[in-house]
Formats: C-alpha cells, sequence, structure tokens
C-alpha cells in the first residue's frame, strides 16, 4: 500500500461521482479507472480522450484494447484494469459496491482492498459500502454526496398513462419484448436495452432514446448500472428477479439503485410500476418507499472474496486456493463462479491430464476464465474452452482456424435471438484474439472480429428498431396536438406524403391514401394527420398544376383525369359539346380560393381541348334553331346522336324537303351513297375526344386510317366492307368514283377501275362487296376458252337503283293453337 490518500466517494445514483473522478484523474500526470460494464469504459474513454487528445488515453477491456504508446490515461473494465493499480498516479474503481455481486464480486472487492494510486485513490459507489470500507480500509477518508435531484414515488401508472421521457424495466427477456411491442402499438415505439446486448447496440439504442427519437426506453436491470440516461420517470413491470438462485423481491438498495436512473443533474425524477395486464399490479411497501426516497438502505456487511493469487502447482492447488475461506471477517466465500465451475469440470475430463507445471496450470486457468457471453451455462461453456484448450495445448490458435470461426459468424441474416447468439458468440472470439500468447495474427484477427461485431450490433439494432419503434407513430404522436400549419408534413415528388421523412400515405391527384402497411390502430391516427396538412398541401399542388399549363391533365370516360386520379365528372346536359364541370370530393379539402382558382383553369383547358369537336358544336346549335324545319332537325338529331355520322337508310332524308339540302351543306353535312356525315368530324382528334367524353363507346381508332381490318365490332366512322372496313368518307369517295365512270360510259354495263380503292388499302374483294352495298352488280367476264389466245375480256358491272323494300305480306292462316305454334310459324316463314 502507497502513501497516497484514499477516498471513498460514497452516494446514491446522480451524485456526479463519476464525473468528479474524472476530473481528479486529468489532474494528474497519469491514472486509471476500472468500471462495471465496457461500454461504460467506451463512454469515459471518449469523455478524456475529448480532454487530453487520443494519444494519451487507452481503453482496455477482455474484448477491445487502444493503447497508445505514449498513453497515460487507462479507462479499463475492472477485470482488465491493474490488480494493485499498475503504479499510475491516480487510481479509482466504480460502482464498488458491485463487491457484494454474486458473480463479478470477487473481482470488485479485489481491486477495492489492492488497486491504489501513488497520490490518489478513489472508490466511488453507494452509500451501502461505508461499514465494511471503515473496517477493511480504516486510513480511508468517506466523502457522502448529496443526490442532486429528488426522486419522488408516483404509483402505479397504465402503460397509456407513462409520461414521456420514461424508463420500463422488467426482469425477462419475453416481459421486456412484450412491454416494448405495447409501446410499439400505442406510443411509436420504444428502446430496448438488455444486458445480453452488445455494448453496440446497446449505445445505438440509448443514443435513440437520447436524441428524442423514441419517448421511451425498455431495459432489464443493466439499466441501473452507470447508464445516464435522461429519464424522469422509471416504471418497475416487476419486483421480483431470478438472480441465478432463486427468484425473489429486489432489496430497496437493487431499487433505488434502478429507481435513481430518473432524474438528472438538477431536474428531479419519479418512480413507481406499471399496471398492464390482467394480473396483480406489482407495489412498493410503505417501507421500500421510504428507504428509496430518504436514500436509506441495509448497509453491506459481507463482500464477496476469492483468492487472487492462487498457486499454480496443479490444478487440485489452483482449485484449493480459489475455494479457500476469506482473511477478514467482513469477507465471504464468493459463490461458484462459472470460471471455477469450467474448471472443476475440466479438471478430471482427459482434455486436462497432461496440463501439469505452473505453465501449463496457468494457461488452463486462463482458458477457464474465458467470460461466458453465450451464457449457456457451465456445461456448454465448458465444452467450448475443453475444444479451445486442445489448440491452446499446442501453443496457439491457427489464424486459419479462428479466421474460419469468425467467417462463420459474419452473417446478419435472421430475427433478433439468431443476431444476439451470433454477437454472444463472436464476443467470445473478440475476447480470445485479445490474449497476447493465444492467437498468431492477432492484431488481423482482432481487428476481424470487432468488425463483424460492429457489423452483426448494426444488423441487430435494425432488427429491434423495425420490431419495436414505430417512427411515424411517434412523431405523430408529438405533433398530432400542434397547430396544423406547423406540422412538420411534406409532399415528395413522387407524391409519397411525409412526417419529418417518415411516410404516412400517398397524393395521387388530390387524393390522400393511407400508407398500405400501416397497421389498423395506426390508420386512424395517419389519416388524421394526413388531414390536417391536406388544405396546405392540396393548395401548393393546385398552384403548381395551373402554373405547368394543367400539364398532365387528360379526358378518359367521361372525367377530367390527373395523375390516375378523377379530378371532375362531365355531366353533358342539353350541351354536349359545353358540358358541366362536376368536381369529385377530394377537392373539397383544397381551401374555397384555391379550390374556385383550380376549376376556372379546369374550365379554360376544357374549353381549348374540345375546341375539335366546333363542327358538332354547329349542328347541335342548328339542331335549336326553329328555323331549321322539323325534317331537317331530326335529320340532325340523328348526326348528333351518331357523333358525326348516320346511314343513308336511317336519316330519313326521304322525308328532307330538297330546299334544306343547301342549309345542311353549309353546316358541313355531306350526302353520300350510303351515309350521312359530317367530314369534319371523321379525324383523328374529334373521334379521340368523343371516345374520352364517352359519348362515342364504339371502338376507337386512333388514326382514323382510310381502311382496317375487319373486327366483331365496327369503329366509330367505319362501315364494313367483306373482311375489311372502310371509313366512310373513303366510301363515298370510291362511290362517287363508280358514279362518275357510269355517267361516262353512257351504257348499262361499264367498266369500274379498282386503282383508287386498291390505293386506299382496299382489297379487290373488299372493293366489290361495298360496290355491291351501293347497288353496283358484278359480272364477271368469262375466261378464254382452252386454245383460244388474245386479252381476256373485262369485268363488267351494272348499277340498279335501290329500292325501298315493301314488307311481305303474311298469309292468313288463322289464329295459332298457341304460342309455341306461333313461334315456330314465324321462324319457318
Amino acid at each position: 500500500m502507497t502513501d497516497g490518500t484514499i477516498t471513498a466517494v460514497l452516494g446514491p445514483t446522480n451524485t456526479g461521482k463519476t464525473h468528479l473522478a474524472i476530473e481528479r484523474m486529468c489532474g494528474h500526470s497519469s491514472g486509471a479507472i476500472g468500471f462495471p460494464l465496457r461500454l461504460l469504459a467506451r463512454e469515459v474513454y471518449d469523455r478524456v480522450v475529448a480532454i487530453k487528445g487520443e494519444s494519451q488515453v487507452a481503453l482496455i477491456t477482455g474484448e477491445e484494447r487502444i493503447e497508445p504508446a505514449s498513453a497515460r490515461y487507462f479507462c479499463c473494465t475492472a477485470e482488465a484494469m491493474p490488480r494493485t493499480g499498475g503504479g499510475h498516479a491516480f487510481v479509482a474503481l466504480d460502482e464498488a459496491q458491485l463487491s457484494a455481486d454474486r458473480e463479478r464480486g470477487h473481482v470488485f472487492t479485489d481491486r477495492l482492498l489492492h488497486a491504489r494510486g501513488r497520490e490518489e485513490t478513489m472508490l466511488l459507489g453507494a452509500a451501502t459500502l461505508e461499514p465494511v470500507v471503515r473496517s477493511l480500509i480504516p486510513r480511508a477518508e468517506i466523502v457522502e454526496r448529496p443526490r442532486f435531484s429528488t426522486l419522488t414515488h408516483a404509483g402505479a401508472r397504465k402503460l397509456s398513462r407513462l409520461p414521456p421521457r420514461s424508463a420500463i424495466v422488467a426482469f425477462s427477456v419475453e416481459q421486456v419484448y412484450a412491454v416494448a411491442e405495447m409501446l410499439r402499438r400505442f406510443r411509436g415505439g420504444a428502446a430496448v436495452v438488455m444486458g445480453a446486448l452488445s455494448p453496440e447496440t446497446r449505445n445505438k439504442q440509448v443514443a435513440m432514446f437520447q436524441s428524442g427519437e423514441v419517448d421511451y426506453i425498455v431495459a432489464t436491470d443493466a439499466i441501473g448500472m452507470g447508464l445516464n440516461l435522461d429519464v424522469t420517470h422509471v416504471a418497475f413491470a416487476s419486483l421480483t428477479k431470478f438472480d441465478g438462485v432463486r427468484q425473489r423481491r429486489l432489496t430497496p438498495a437493487e431499487m433505488a439503485q434502478i429507481a435513481g436512473r430518473a432524474g438528472r443533474h438538477q431536474k428531479d425524477g419519479t418512480f413507481g410500476t406499471l399496471a398492464a395486464g390482467k394480473g396483480p399490479v406489482p407495489e412498493f411497501t410503505d417501507e421500500e418507499v421510504y428507504a428509496i426516497e430518504e436514500h436509506r438502505f441495509a448497509p453491506l456487511t459481507k463482500l464477496f472474496w476469492r483468492e487472487a493469487e492462487p498457486r499454480f502447482d496443479s490444478l487440485r492447488t489452483l482449485i484449493a486456493d480459489l475455494e479457500a475461506p476469506p482473511p477478514e471477517a467482513e469477507l465471504a466465500p464468493a459463490p461458484e463462479a462459472i470460471d471455477l465451475a469450467a474448471l472443476k469440470r475440466l479438471a478430471d475430463e482427459p482434455v486436462a491430464r497432461d496440463v501439469k507445471g505452473p505453465g501449463s496450470v496457468r494457461r488452463f486457468w486462463e482458458a477457464c476464465s474465458l467470460p461466458d457471453f453465450r451464457q449457456l451455462g457451465p456445461d456448454v461453456h465448458a465444452r467450448f474452452i475443453a475444444r479451445l484448450w486442445q489448440d491452446l495445448a499446442q501453443g496457439y490458435l491457427g489464424a486459419d482456424y479462428v479466421a474460419a470461426r469468425i467467417a462463420e459468424l459474419d452473417r446478419v441474416q435472421g430475427d433478433i435471438d439468431t443476431l444476439q447468439g451470433r454477437i454472444a458468440a463472436i464476443r467470445s472470439w473478440a475476447y480470445i484474439c485479445q490474449r497476447p500468447d493465444w492467437v498468431l495474427a492477432r492484431d488481423e484477427m482482432a481487428a476481424r472480429a470487432r468488425a463483424v461485431e460492429a457489423k452483426l450490433s448494426d444488423a441487430l439494432h435494425a432488427r429491434l428498431t423495425e420490431r419495436f419503434v414505430n417512427r411515424r407513430t411517434t412523431i405523430l404522436m408529438k405533433s398530432l396536438g400542434t397547430d396544423p400549419a406547423l406540422l412538420p408534413v411534406t409532399l415528395a415528388e413522387n407524391g409519397t406524403l411525409l412526417v419529418e421523412d417518415e411516410p404516412i400515405g400517398h397524393v395521387e391527384g388530390f387524393r390522400f391514401k393511407v400508407d398500405h402497411t400501416a397497421s389498423h390502430g395506426d390508420r386512424k391516427m395517419l389519416l388524421a394527420a394526413g388531414e390536417k396538412a391536406l388544405p396546405r398541401i392540396l393548395s401548393d399542388r393546385a398552384e403548381a398544376l395551373i402554373a405547368s399549363q394543367m400539364e398532365g391533365v387528360s379526358l378518359n370516360d367521361g372525367a377530367i383525369r390527373w395523375q390516375g386520379q378523377d379530378l371532375a365528372r362531365l355531366d353533358p346536359g342539353s350541351d354536349a359539346v359545353h358540358p358541366r364541370i362536376v368536381p369529385v370530393r377530394e377537392l373539397g379539402a383544397l381551401p374555397d380560393t384555391a379550390r374556385e382558382r383550380l376549376l376556372q383553369a379546369l374550365a379554360t383547358w376544357l374549353a381549348a381541348t374540345l375546341a375539335p369537336l366546333e363542327p358538332l358544336a354547329r349542328l347541335e346549335e342548328a339542331a335549336k334553331n326553329p328555323e331549321a324545319g322539323s325534317q331537317a332537325r331530326a335529320l340532325l338529331l340523328g348526326l348528333i346522336g351518331g357523333h358525326g355520322f348516320v346511314a343513308r337508310d336511317k336519316a330519313g332524308i326521304e322525308h328532307l324537303p330538297k330546299e334544306m339540302r343547301p342549309f345542311l351543306r353549309r353546316l358541313g353535312v355531306t350526302f353520300g351513297a350510303l351515309d350521312v356525315f359530317a367530314p369534319a368530324l371523321l379525324k383523328p382528334a374529334p373521334r379521340a375526344l368523343l371516345h374520352a367524353l364517352g359519348y362515342d363507346r364504339r371502338p376507337l381508332q386512333e388514326a382514323m386510317q382510310p381502311v382496317v381490318e375487319g373486327s366483331k365490332t365496327s369503329p366509330a366512322g367505319y362501315r364494313p366492307a367483306g373482311k375489311q372496313m372502310v371509313r366512310v368518307d373513303i366510301a363515298e369517295k370510291i362511290l362517287r368514283a363508280a358514279h362518275q365512270a357510269r355517267a361516262e360510259a353512257k351504257a348499262r354495263r361499264f367498266t369500274l377501275d379498282p386503282a383508287l380503292a386498291i390505293s386506299t388499302g382496299l382489297a379487290p374483294e373488299s372493293w366489290r362487296r361495298l360496290l355491291g352495298a351501293a347497288g353496283f352488280r358484278y359480272l364477271p367476264a368469262r375466261k378464254l376458252a382452252d386454245g383460244v389466245f388474245g386479252p381476256p375480256a373485262p369485268d363488267l358491272w351494272e348499277w340498279h337503283a335501290a329500292r325501298r323494300r315493301q314488307p311481305r305480306r303474311k298469309p292468313d292462316r288463322g289464329p295459332p293453337a298457341n304460342g309455341a305454334f306461333a313461334a315456330l310459324a314465324d321462324l319457318v316463314r
């Protein structure tokens, strides 16, 4: 023991003990601090690096070693710190009350008794440690530090009543998952912290809570060990735990260690229990509440001890020394830890038969001291050590063997439990690779193990976040009560509606659709958030559409559409060319001013779009003119109903006075041999518009080619001609050429040139069928007799004026016997 001062800084959580130790160490020329957790050592390492510089600070744990050559300040886990202090000017031990822990207490007791600084030693821990410190280290100065903030009991609360920035503590993985799942459903999610997680994963989960991404954290009692969290309330899901031996109630000191996470620095905190499920609600007793609030606990009377410097003469001697009774009354024999349990199991196995001599025994004990990161129990852990020793007994683990084991774990597929198992396994190999005399190419293998652990930790963090955090629900829970104008909702270029980059739905046209991946419970909240922001979002969207000159707007099936959604339906009323715009219900979400501007822009766009239908508008206007006469109006109505053409035999042209024909021709009406039509309405643009408006349901021929192949249903503007169909104005052109040829022939029989028809694409057979429909009779020429030579005779044609068919008079056969015979007679006739 040196002459340096020894100070025991004791008190509850949130007293600034660790902060004080960091300040004291940085005031010395060198120093070392031992921590209970690797993540705490890493946290303090980062803080000291910020003060002293990276080259001056080292981090040493069982699985990681960052040790610059010029390092003077060391942040270590308790097991990795020098047993006697390493000759540093300052030495501190954090959470020294862990000397009473069943599994690791003997390590902390040994450091408490022997780790000393040349100039100053500081022991940090709970006030319950005071009696044994006074007894074991009489010369130590006891300094009690009060808690910075007040801790108050708040009773039992339901999950829905937990305030933001709450930590819920459970004592089994199943309970942690159950609480986290309920928080995800009802409050947006929670961070998860368990002892089985890797330090990197725990850090990332804690960072998610600290940054405010989630307002809740669910943890095991690992949260009580030095994690500095911005927690205002701690809720206990249970007050009992399994301590490795039995299920028992937490002691008041253990309760206080966990509850003390609530309230940081000058901010007060509260603690209580969680009322969840149908079972009994856990409750603190009055005595426990008093003890926690007043920080009054039964003092520790015994610390666990185990011989830290056993003899290595033989395995039996080693085991005897490790089980030897403690030298002081204040010390109690440590319960059998996993390392001693593995040693005793393997001592009688064949694998230990050749372990003889101090060097071999020491090396075998070091192998048995490998931490059981996988938590699979002594038997499984002992088998892993036995396999490890088979190579260590020969000297080193081969680099190829270690690399293969690391590569086997380098897989990020799997669920949470699978990834936790891989992380535990890779932590074992990270520990193995840190040993100075176990692995060839140690530095390379250690770097590989750390890289795999980091990759697996990232994957586990992602799985935990994916399962237990609904980020958009968390954001909306915070934002829904605010002014809608301040809601952080934005619209992405692809139409996705985002709340702080989290999708809540999609805007198609002016219709909001909730994200299809949302659960049934979340849909109502997402819809409410979207509807609050829609007036602003849709108003901006309408202005952008107007500014783009209605780019992307189209007509389809009697509706004005944009981005696949209807903006308005068209009601033709009595004026098909100037239909009334009926906006869809979704436009009602627009502010009145924006809605009127959009409807006016739609009306302007529609008028320009329907300009090619001006010939039809003239026909409609003429049909309303009383001066047109009933016969002309009837013909016009037939043309309008046929959307630009009507068969001549159905047009009622025989009733039309001849003096009305010039009037109709001025309107653009053509009286053809087979059809009456308006040529201007047979062009592609008006035909496409009539189809898009839903007025003409016949198939559309977009290019309105002169001749198309036949189908079961004639396209609009065509008439059948054999196996082909010909546009009615082209048919009229062909028929006029035929009549002109007939007139020029001045004979009953004449020839016709098929060149014009063929030039339009009409096949000879189709040409003959078209002429036949107009009254032309085909007279094919006789073939030359056999042996006769010369030009063949031309085909001839005759024309017969179409006669109006008279209905056949049915002979009076008397009344039928019944309806069936009447139907049969009709079929026969």
